[in-house]
Protein backbone atom coordinates (compact mmCIF):
# COMPACT_ATOMS: atom_id res chain seq x y z
CA UNK A 1 0.00 0.00 0.00
CA UNK A 2 2.90 2.30 0.75
CA UNK A 3 4.28 1.99 -2.77
CA UNK A 4 0.86 2.65 -4.31
CA UNK A 5 0.31 5.93 -2.45
CA UNK A 6 3.93 6.98 -2.94
CA UNK A 7 3.70 6.44 -6.71
CA UNK A 8 0.47 8.44 -7.02
CA UNK A 9 1.73 11.31 -4.87
CA UNK A 10 5.08 11.57 -6.64
CA UNK A 11 3.26 11.92 -9.97
CA UNK A 12 1.33 14.92 -8.62
CA UNK A 13 3.99 17.03 -6.90
CA UNK A 14 6.77 19.30 -8.22
CA UNK A 15 9.55 17.68 -6.18
CA UNK A 16 8.99 13.90 -5.84
CA UNK A 17 11.96 13.60 -3.47
CA UNK A 18 9.99 15.52 -0.81
CA UNK A 19 7.18 12.93 -0.66
CA UNK A 20 7.28 10.79 2.48
CA UNK A 21 4.95 7.87 3.20
CA UNK A 22 4.76 6.13 6.55
CA UNK A 23 2.63 3.11 7.42
CA UNK A 24 1.31 2.60 10.94
CA UNK A 25 -0.21 -0.83 11.53
CA UNK A 26 -3.07 -0.80 13.99
CA UNK A 27 -5.18 -3.58 15.41
CA UNK A 28 -8.08 -3.06 13.00
CA UNK A 29 -6.93 -0.40 10.56
CA UNK A 30 -3.64 0.40 8.86
CA UNK A 31 -2.94 4.14 8.63
CA UNK A 32 -1.01 5.36 5.59
CA UNK A 33 0.47 8.78 6.36
CA UNK A 34 1.35 10.88 3.32
CA UNK A 35 3.50 13.94 3.96
CA UNK A 36 4.14 16.51 1.21
CA UNK A 37 5.57 20.06 1.27
CA UNK A 38 3.14 22.92 1.87
CA UNK A 39 3.43 24.22 -1.70
CA UNK A 40 2.33 20.81 -3.09
CA UNK A 41 -0.43 20.13 -0.59
CA UNK A 42 -3.09 21.67 -2.84
CA UNK A 43 -2.04 19.49 -5.77
CA UNK A 44 -2.39 16.33 -3.71
CA UNK A 45 -5.73 17.33 -2.18
CA UNK A 46 -7.16 18.71 -5.41
CA UNK A 47 -10.14 20.94 -6.05
CA UNK A 48 -12.79 20.27 -3.40
CA UNK A 49 -10.71 17.30 -2.22
CA UNK A 50 -11.39 15.26 -5.34
CA UNK A 51 -7.82 14.06 -5.86
CA UNK A 52 -7.47 13.02 -2.22
CA UNK A 53 -10.82 11.25 -2.36
CA UNK A 54 -9.76 9.39 -5.51
CA UNK A 55 -6.53 8.30 -3.80
CA UNK A 56 -8.54 7.07 -0.80
CA UNK A 57 -10.89 5.13 -3.09
CA UNK A 58 -8.00 3.43 -4.88
CA UNK A 59 -6.31 2.64 -1.55
CA UNK A 60 -9.55 1.19 -0.22
CA UNK A 61 -10.00 -1.06 -3.25
CA UNK A 62 -6.39 -2.24 -3.20
CA UNK A 63 -6.42 -2.91 0.54
CA UNK A 64 -9.69 -4.83 0.27
CA UNK A 65 -8.06 -7.18 -2.23
CA UNK A 66 -5.42 -7.93 0.41
CA UNK A 67 -7.98 -8.36 3.18
CA UNK A 68 -6.97 -5.32 5.21
CA UNK A 69 -8.49 -1.91 5.95
CA UNK A 70 -6.40 1.16 5.21
CA UNK A 71 -6.96 4.84 5.90
CA UNK A 72 -5.08 7.67 4.17
CA UNK A 73 -4.00 10.75 6.12
CA UNK A 74 -2.46 13.65 4.20
CA UNK A 75 -0.37 16.16 6.13
CA UNK A 76 2.08 18.96 5.48
CA UNK A 77 5.75 18.03 5.59
CA UNK A 78 7.58 20.12 8.17
CA UNK A 79 11.05 20.98 6.92
CA UNK A 80 13.71 21.85 9.50
CA UNK A 81 16.10 24.52 8.36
Amino acid sequence: MKELIECMAKALVDDPEQVHVNVVNGEHVTIVELKVPANDLGKVIGKSGRTAEAMRTILGAASARHGVRCKLEITELVVSE
